[in-house]
């Protein structure tokens, strides 16, 4: 039997109002007042499938939080706020915490993981990558290097070049395909091009990265398994950081001969 489009949509709402910290009775009940408009708890109960009983608990929650309005009727009457205001509530109260979050651990971290870091480190999936990529290159002051496979430049990695070429610091990108070029050209105007080490439909290479000649990514495409990413190819890298760290020695033996120039 073929479950009804409404019913799983309503079902997708339970679930990301949950990850947002609603209790499920409260979840339940604000997407059934969305649909409603307005309820009493009878007709909230009936469409939730919530005790009616606990949908007085529910509406109390979701009145705390400022999604729900209560009319002093007999019987009470239940309204929920749009969900133009409520995906406000929901970004504005997941900033305020993100922003919490990392100003909690900004207090935490240790002089240890802002020095060089011993030995080379493993991250695996292409979005995690991605997001190294996008951390490092933030964090340029002078230079970044940069050469990547065609298919791994995202729209996150070509703003963080262009935010870090903003402040000051070069950029210099092996070349790639006339499209990623242009792409690159476009959101940085002042990177320069070099030759790329290789043919990068010849090889499973995936990016090579070398930001202020002390911290520096390297990465391969290995055969995915479907879960994550999703897609058959996924991909693996290894970092490190600190001018004598083993991986940036060699990274930066290579991308020396590579430029023509000479780096203390």
């Amino acid at each position: 039997m073929t479950r009804d489009p409404s019913d799983r949509t309503r079902s997708t709402a339970v679930e990301q109002l949950e990850a947002l910290g609603l209790s499920t009775y409260a979840a339940r009940t604000f997407v059934a007042l969305v649909s409603l408009g307005e309820g009493t708890a009878q007709e909230v109960s009936e469409l939730a499938d919530v005790p009616r009983t606990r949908v007085y608990d529910a509406a109390d929650e979701l009145r705390g939080r400022g999604l729900v309005d209560v009319k002093q009727s007999s019987p009470k009457r239940y309204w929920a706020i749009s969900t133009e205001t409520a995906g406000r509530h929901f970004q504005q109260e997941y900033d305020h915490r993100v922003t919490a979050l990392t100003d909690a651990l900004d207090r935490l971290e240790t002089e240890t993981n802002t020095a060089e870091q011993r030995g080379v480190w493993t991250v695996t999936g292409r979005d995690t990558v991605s997001e190294r990529v996008v951390d490092f290159v933030s964090t340029a002051d002078d230079e970044v290097v940069y050469m990547t496979a065609e298919a791994l430049l995202t729209d996150d990695i070509a703003e963080a070049l262009s935010s870090t070429n903003a402040r000051g610091a070069s950029i210099r990108l092996a070349e790639m395909s006339q499209s990623a070029e242009d792409e690159l050209a476009e959101a940085v105007p002042d990177a320069q091009l070099f030759e790329s080490l290789w043919d990068w439909s010849d090889t499973p290479a995936g990016r090579l990265l070398m930001v202020d000649w002390k911290k520096t990514l390297v990465s391969v495409l290995v055969d995915g398994n479907g879960a994550h990413p999703p897609e058959p190819r996924d991909e693996t890298a290894i970092w490190g950081t600190g001018r004598n760290n083993s991986l940036v020695v060699v990274l930066k033996a290579l991308f020396t001969w590579q430029l023509g120039n000479e780096y203390e």
